[in-house]
């Protein structure tokens, strides 16, 4: 399954909004720096669709705010 993420770093809460069509809005808590805000994205989408964090990845959008996300 692939979902369209856009992602909302340094906020003062985790959060999940889900669009429909499978497009979601993220609030994290951590900074993007040393790819802390993409491994608190990845174990936040894992509790949320209740999967290991490791069956998740990031294909689009490494260094970017928005995100394409597979599910496995």
């Amino acid at each position: 399954m692939l979902i369209h993420v856009k992602v909302k770093p340094n906020s003062s809460k985790q959060k999940i909004e889900s669009f429909g069509n499978n497009m979601y809005l993220v609030y994290l808590k951590q900074q993007q720096e040393n790819n802390r805000a993409n491994i608190e994205l990845i174990n936040l989408l894992a509790k949320y669709f209740t999967t290991p964090p490791a069956r998740i990845k990031i294909k689009v959008g490494l260094n970017n705010n928005k995100k394409i996300i597979q599910i496995e």
